[in-house]
């Protein structure tokens, strides 16, 4: 987290310089001729209001005319070919500007119209230039095996390359075409290009806008759409291959992060349960049991209980058992004498001394009694006929 942290915070300071510096670079270079040009704009504007003698009012309703008649000069706008220029601008971002919606009708329609287009448009992109980068790649794989290469690994670096190559190879092609259609510089077409297709789209230079192409010029329509949308998809490979590798740097830190925080807590929890185990393996006492009974873990007394074992010892001679003895499932069916030692037989009922107790229930006659003896502290007669007649289950506890 400390790290991600520390990546935004040096993203959103880089991203403020870099604005700062753009902002003084393009003060440095536009603010003058930008002085220049409002001169000579209102030279010409008082030449044209002393010749033709027009008043303020008239030259703004002029200019207003002016402004709203430059959209029509290619042509209707809003016919079909018109309107799939307008939809591509408007689902790819471009946004040039040369055309929007004149009724609240369209202005709703182009709303919801470009909610659903947009992303819609990203995810089409970005899964083509998947597909591209794969095709690329694979490619690059084959030339390499018909060169006889040793190593035939396609490296980030080579596939950078290429898309780099493959963008400028874009650009210069459409930089030619339209340089050719529109009757502009190499250098205009070129700037119209990478403002197209980076969806900058300032609207100073836009194709299909002159001598009412939309309508007259299908083959160069046709083309400016393909160029636009084959154009997009080869941009989205590059920044796919470059842009999101930085953008899954996060993702990939949140994922190591959480490992992280998992080891330590189970680092953790290990520590704070060691002492525990150390303390129950010494203190706790373990015995055998017999087959198909689990091993018996009993808590040792307590050390009140001990002290008063200790002072019960010293008024009887007889030593007290620390188990419960052997008892038969029914004691009143069998004749057993009373104990003359009610210690003799004492068995702890408390769930404070016993944690857990195993046992098992046999149907054993007197003879298996016989085979497995009794518990040292047990009164009950082996010779008990009550006991012979009567074969039941009997509980071996400890």
């Amino acid at each position: 987290m400390k790290r991600q942290n520390l990546r935004t915070a040096a993203l959103i300071l880089c991203i403020f310089s870099y604005l700062l510096v753009g902002a003084a670079v393009f003060d440095a270079l536009e603010s003058e001729a930008e002085s220049g040009r409002k001169r000579l704009l209102e030279q010409k504007r008082g030449e044209l209001r002393r010749k033709y003698r027009f008043s303020a009012d008239d030259y703004r309703e002029l200019e207003r005319l002016v402004l709203q008649a430059e959209p029509h000069r290619a042509g209707r706008q809003w016919k079909f070919a018109g309107s799939f220029y307008f939809a591509i601008t408007v689902i790819t971002t471009i946004g040039y500007g040369h055309a929007a919606p004149g009724t609240d009708a369209g202005k709703v329609f182009c709303m919801f119209y470009a909610i659903l287009g947009i992303p819609l448009t990203l995810v089409m992109f970005q899964s083509l230039g998947e597909r591209m980068n794969t095709v690329v790649r694979l490619l690059l794989k084959k030339i390499k095996k018909c060169l006889g290469m040793r190593t035939t690994n396609v490296s980030m670096e080579n596939m950078v390359l290429v898309g780099f190559l493959s963008c400028m190879g874009t650009l210069c092609i459409g930089a030619a075409a339209f340089s050719y259609f529109e009757g502009w510089t190499f250098f205009h077409a070129y700037y119209y290009c990478f403002i197209t297709l980076t969806t900058i789209g300032f609207g100073d230079f836009v194709a299909l806008q002159k001598n009412e192409a939309l309508q007259k010029k299908p083959p160069y329509v046709a083309f400016s759409f393909m160029y636009i949308l084959v154009g997009l998809t080869v941009i989205g490979a590059f920044l796919n291959l470059v842009v999101l590798r930085f953008l899954t740097m996060n993702s990939e830190d949140e994922r190591r992060d959480a490992e992280e925080r998992a080891s330590l807590r189970r680092a953790r929890n290990n520590v704070h349960l060691k002492p525990k185990e150390d303390s129950r393996s010494s203190n706790a006492i373990f015995l055998p049991a017999e087959d198909r009974t689990s091993q018996m873990n009993l808590i040792p007394l307590i050390q009140e209980d001990a002290e008063r074992q200790r002072r019960q010892s010293a008024h009887s001679a007889a030593a007290v058992p620390s188990f419960c003895t052997c008892l038969c499932y029914r004691p009143q069916l069998c004749g057993s004498p009373v104990p003359s030692h009610p210690e003799t037989l004492s068995c702890h009922t408390n769930p404070v001394y016993y944690n857990s107790i195993s046992y098992k229930i046999d149907e054993v006659s007197l003879s298996t009694r016989g085979q497995t003896g009794s518990s040292p502290g047990s009164t009950l007669s082996s010779t008990s006929a009550r006991c012979r007649q009567h074969p039941r289950l009997r509980r071996k506890s400890i």
